[in-house]
């Protein structure tokens, strides 16, 4: 049977040594401050809003969410952006995705300044990741990255299979990975022979978000490290990932949860990126 990295407890320790920092910052008058813009009353964004208000209140971080209507429009919500890139008392900025159809997303992103950028979306940010010497770490790669060295899994010299080729998750995933010295596959839904090329992986990290179950024991080699990054709803509205847990669990060496596992672990990294942009404002890091 599989160890479970469990995301849970990590992110809680990593959250903890982030109210340390903040505390430090607090006495020297930097209180750091993450601003969350939520375009309309999607009821899984308000959900996730809810969420990284409560981490902001753990880690110390103070969290404003601004709600903006629907029917916002495009320039309304680039203006939105301007006045807090031009706040010194925000650190970071994040607008809660997905946006209603009418607004560019595109555009939306590149109108954060980069040093505000916790997401890392920002083309520029996303240059210093594949650089190796990013700004701020890609959120959900970067949770991948730190619950894998909390269970001393090293990547180097490993062959790793990222399913999912995503700006956010699979394409920075594997540049994490790679800058770990791991031998880096990413494969997607129209890989041929995606059974054969997964089975190779030392470590396999599952972020296509196709269906519950796509990934399934056949497709595992035995003793690998599977790392489920997917949420997808089962008919009785349950989460899951992209792993039949079930099957692949009594062969694989670790296995994360979903959910669990990869979720708090992207949310303690955001919480770390704001802390670390106000620490950017004191010169304690110069990009």
């Amino acid at each position: 049977m599989a160890t479970l990295l469990d995301g849970k407890r990590v992110s809680q320790e990593i959250k903890a040594r982030l109210a340390q920092r903040t505390a430090q910052l607090r006495s020297k008058g930097v209180h750091p401050t993450l601003a969350v813009v939520l375009v309309g009353d999607n009821p899984a964004s308000v959900i996730y809003v809810r969420s990284k208000q409560r981490d902001c209140e753990e880690c110390g971080i103070q969290g404003l969410t601004f709600e903006l209507p629907a029917e916002t429009a495009q320039d309304e919500l680039l203006e939105r952006i301007a006045s807090l890139n031009a706040r010194a008392d925000i650190h970071g900025i994040l607008v809660q995705m997905p946006l209603p159809g009418h607004l560019d997303e595109k555009q939306i992103l590149l109108s954060i300044d980069p040093r505000k950028d916790v997401d890392a979306f920002h083309p520029e940010n996303v240059g210093l990741i594949v650089q190796g010497r990013p700004r701020f770490a890609p959120c959900t790669p970067a949770g991948v990255m730190a619950l894998l060295d909390e269970y001393g899994i090293d990547p180097k010299g490993k062959e790793c299979v990222v399913v999912g080729r995503s700006d956010i998750v699979g394409k920075p995933q594997a540049m994490l990975l790679l800058h770990r010295h791991g031998t880096v596959t990413i494969a997607h839904s129209r890989t041929a022979n995606l059974a054969e090329v997964c089975r190779r992986a030392d470590i396999l990290v599952c972020a296509a978000g196709c269906r519950v179950n796509f990934i399934t024991k056949d497709m595992v080699k035995p003793g690998a490290v599977v790392v489920d990054v997917a949420m997808n709803r089962k008919p009785d509205g349950k989460l899951a990932g992209d792993v039949d847990f079930d099957g692949v669990e009594p062969i694989a060496s670790y296995i994360t949860p979903v959910p669990g596992g990869v979720g708090p672990m992207t949310r303690a990294i955001l919480m770390e990126n704001t802390v670390k942009a106000a620490e950017n404002t004191m010169d304690l890091e110069v990009f």
